[in-house]
């Protein structure tokens, strides 16, 4: 993507969601990035909308304040021609012309530390400093909606909203370009035991062509990373890591095996840079691959591994991920099937959170153990006797005193640094994740709380744009994930 041009747009919908376009023209024609890496300025910014005249039910035109605090700067939306279809469904009134990006540095003043950050985070950086998947090019031809991520140019939504996207991929197959994360291979006769010295789980009890999530913790039992591990043979592993954490990761796997090795172990590390990383999703995903492949993929279950061709393309299939290093073609081959579509980073955000399942800095990070988390499940029975993993002392000896628990809220979504309070105004946590689900239809949130509000049923307060709404505590996942499993006896 350029840099924006001027003058350009700025939207701040009733979710919290932040969207930039760089003209009116634009907006017309639903071209929006979300730029979500400024959560904290949703604290700082707050806006009144009141529509000055309606015509049939919608809205001619609309006058709009945006009030940052320190700044008060005032912005007039244009008449729109026809009515703007939001990427958000809870921003059914939005946009507001903003001055040309030099005017508005000036117009903020004292505030221009905040506006070199708006000015310099996603949407706004150029396009040519980012890495780019091989899938790039497919992606734009396909009316991709790049955006920075993780130093990845990478497509947040396509044509159809991240709502319909979303939606898509729970009743039909939708695939997403991940090759940014970072494939490992872990080679060698020791191979085992070093990785079981930096992750909690039991690697060693895998069967080969088995995988399982997994989590690197440090000396405090603080999780480093969540990582998928998948065991080739017993001296060969598969690891994916987090695209955002690839840097600490690879230094902190780098230097316990500069160690390891120097006690004459057998074990060695390759980073996949030449590979790409695709998952096909939702229920007809099954049925799309199968008819590309002579392989039985009934006889696949989750977290099984193989390696097979998919349209004569040789590939690593789990039911995780698709490594290949021809992943244009294979996408391609995938796209022919009327099924599938194209997703993004947006609809894979909702996704994940239907599910209950974490994201790596918002509801993981350095400071919160697999315990707490609700990943205990990740640290076998043979690790949790032994405790022979970094900090597994501090994670299972000391108890923990707060956990990770979902919520179903009322009003505005709840969204990361939400305060969550008991029924008497007490603070007893925060919101690490929150959104509106696409498919439930109302609003779901996961964060931490003080252990004594953890159960399902509690009922609590989220505060959010400094309204107190009602919310209660409830099981994940919120969308049942039916994992393609062995069924018993």
């Amino acid at each position: 993507m350029a840099r924006f041009n001027s003058p350009f747009c700025l939207d701040l919908d009733d979710a919290g969601n932040l969207y930039v376009a760089d003209s009116l023209n634009r907006l017309t024609n639903k071209s929006f990035v979300l730029l979500w890496t400024i959560e904290p300025l949703f604290k700082q910014i707050r806006r009144h909308m009141a529509p000055t005249s309606k015509d049939g039910g919608q809205h001619s035109s609309r006058w709009k304040r945006c009030v940052i605090e320190g700044a008060g700067l005032d912005a007039i939306s244009s008449s729109s021609p026809a009515p703007v279809s939001p990427p958000c469904p809870t921003s059914a009134d939005f946009w507001r012309a903003v001055p040309a990006a030099a005017q508005w540095r000036s117009a903020l003043g004292s505030q221009s530390q905040l506006a070199a950050v708006l000015l310099n985070t996603r949407g706004f950086a150029d396009d040519a400093n980012l890495k780019k998947t091989v899938l790039y090019d497919l992606h734009v031809a396909h009316g991709g909606k790049m955006v920075p991520f993780a130093g990845w140019s990478m497509p947040i939504q396509y044509s159809d909203s991240i709502m319909d996207s979303t939606t898509h991929c729970r009743t039909n197959a939708s695939i997403f370009d991940v090759s940014h994360m970072c494939g490992l291979t872990l080679k060698g006769k020791n191979a085992v035991e070093f990785m079981e010295s930096l992750v909690v789980g039991d690697i060693q009890s895998l069967k080969d062509g088995t995988g399982s999530l997994s989590v690197f913790t440090n000396e405090k039992g603080g999780i480093i990373d969540d990582t998928v591990v998948t065991k080739l043979n017993g001296e060969e592993l598969y690891i994916v890591v987090n695209a955002g954490c690839r840097e600490k990761d690879l230094a902190h796997i780098g230097k316990h095996l500069a160690a390891f090795q120097a006690k004459g172990k057998d074990c060695s590390l390759i980073v996949h840079d030449d590979r790409s990383l695709l998952a096909l999703q939702g229920p007809a995903a099954a049925e799309v691959a199968q008819a590309m492949t002579s392989v039985d993929l009934s006889k696949m279950y989750f977290s099984n591994f193989k390696t097979m061709e998919l349209s004569g393309i040789p590939v690593w299939v789990t039911r995780t991920g698709v490594p290949s290093d021809k992943a244009v073609a294979l996408c391609e081959a995938l796209l022919a099937n009327k099924k599938v579509k194209m997703s993004g980073l947006g609809p894979r955000d909702s996704l994940r959170l239907e599910a209950g399942l974490c994201l790596y800095g918002n509801d993981l990070n350095e400071d919160i153990t697999p315990v707490e988390a609700g990943l205990a499940w990740t640290i076998g029975k043979r690790r949790r006797e032994a405790f022979d993993f970094l900090g597994g002392d501090k994670q299972l000896a000391d108890g923990v005193s707060k956990r990770r628990v979902g919520f179903l809220s009322t009003g505005a979504p709840a969204r990361q640094n939400s305060e969550i309070q008991d029924m008497d105004g007490n603070v007893i946590g925060e919101i690490t994740s929150g959104a509106f689900s696409p498919n439930l239809k109302k609003n779901v949130a996961m964060g931490y709380v003080e252990k004594a509000f953890a159960k399902a049923g509690t009922q609590v307060k989220v505060v959010v744009r400094g309204k107190k709404n009602d919310a209660t505590v409830t099981k994940m996942p919120f969308v049942p994930t039916p994992y393609y499993k062995i069924e018993s006896g």
